[in-house]
C-alpha cells in the first residue's frame, strides 16, 4: 500500500480532489499508478504500447442525446480487449466517454464521477452542464504531463441541459481545450469515418431509435475502415454500448435492444456493404 495511507490518514488530494490535478491525485494516492515511460514497451513510432480505447460517437435528437462506443481496445497492432467499456454515467443527466490511453481514461472518468457527486453533496444541487464541461476541461489539463509522455486521453461529454431543454455535446483536446459540438461528433481512431457516416445519416428530425441506429451505423462504418475499431461481433455477442440522456435522466440501453439494432445493421450490410446513402434531392 502507498505510504500516503500510513497512519490511517487519507491524502489531502483524496479528501479534496478539486484543487489537485489528476496526476497529483494519482501520485498522492498511489505513486505506482503513474506509468514510467521507459518501463513500457514501445512501438516503431515511439509511442508506448499500452491499451488504447478507440471510437466514440454522439448525436442529438429532439429531447436528448445518444452516446455510443465500440468495444475494442488495441495495443499497437494487437487487440488488447474485445469488450472494453468506454462509456460512463457521469451523473443523473450526463455521460462521458473516453478515447486514448485506456487505463488513464477509465480512472479519469471515475474520478470525474466522484467530483460531480462531491459537488452535489456539498452544494445541495447538481452542477450545471456548462459547469460539468468546464470541470472536465480542468481535470484533463491536469493530465498534461502524462499526455506529453504519450498517454493521451480525450473524453467526450454529453448531457441534457434543462435550461435549453435539449441535449448537448462537448469535445476536448489533450491540453484541456473545451469545444461545444452541434448535432453530432466523434472521437477516437475511427472518428473521421464515423463522422463522415453521420454526415449522410443525420437529420434534425431523428427520433431516439433512429438516432441509436445512426450511431450503430456510424460505428460499423468506422470499423469497416479503421482496424482499431471493433464492429458488432455477432458470434461472441459483443455489441456497441449505447447511452441515452433525456429530461428523464441517464439510462444505458439494454444489451438485447442494442443487439437487435446491430444485427439488423449487419444483415442489411450483407445486401449493401457500403450502407445507406443520403438522398440527393
Amino acid at each position: 500500500m502507498s505510504q500516503a495511507f500510513e497512519g490511517g490518514r487519507l491524502p489531502a488530494a483524496y479528501m479534496n480532489p478539486g484543487p489537485a490535478s489528476f496526476s497529483e491525485f494519482l501520485s498522492a494516492v498511489h505513486p505506482d499508478l503513474l506509468p514510467r515511460w521507459h518501463d513500457l514497451p514501445h512501438g516503431t513510432d515511439g509511442r508506448p504500447l499500452t491499451p488504447e480505447a478507440t471510437t466514440i460517437v454522439a448525436l442529438t435528437f429532439p429531447g436528448g442525446v445518444v452516446l455510443a462506443g465500440d468495444r475494442r481496445a488495441t495495443s499497437g497492432t494487437t487487440i488488447a480487449n474485445r469488450d472494453m467499456e468506454k462509456l460512463f454515467r457521469a451523473d443523473e443527466y450526463s455521460a462521458v466517454a473516453i478515447a486514448g490511453a485506456a487505463g488513464i481514461g477509465i480512472e479519469l472518468a471515475r474520478l470525474y464521477q466522484v467530483e460531480l457527486e462531491h459537488y452535489e453533496k456539498r452544494e445541495g444541487r447538481p452542477l450545471s452542464l456548462e459547469g460539468k464541461a468546464n470541470r472536465l476541461a480542468n481535470m484533463l489539463r491536469g493530465n498534461l504531463g502524462l499526455a506529453m509522455q504519450g498517454f493521451v486521453v480525450v473524453p467526450l461529454l454529453v448531457g441534457y441541459d434543462e435550461a435549453r431543454e435539449g441535449g448537448r455535446i462537448f469535445s476536448y483536446d489533450p491540453v484541456g481545450g473545451r469545444y461545444e459540438e452541434h448535432r453530432f461528433h466523434s472521437i477516437g481512431s475511427g472518428s473521421v469515418y464515423a463522422r463522415g457516416s453521420l454526415k449522410k445519416l443525420f437529420t434534425d428530425g431523428l427520433d431516439e431509435r433512429q438516432a441509436v441506429t445512426a450511431a450503430v451505423q456510424a460505428l460499423y462504418d468506422a470499423a469497416d475502415d479503421d482496424s482499431a475499431t471493433g464492429g458488432p461481433d455477432v458470434h461472441r455477442k459483443i455489441y456497441p454500448l449505447v447511452d441515452v440522456v433525456t429530461e428523464d435522466g441517464y439510462r444505458r440501453l439494454p444489451a438485447e435492444e442494442v443487439a437487435a439494432v446491430a444485427e439488423t445493421v449487419v444483415a442489411e450490410r450483407s445486401e449493401r456493404p457500403d450502407g445507406p446513402t443520403a438522398p440527393i434531392d
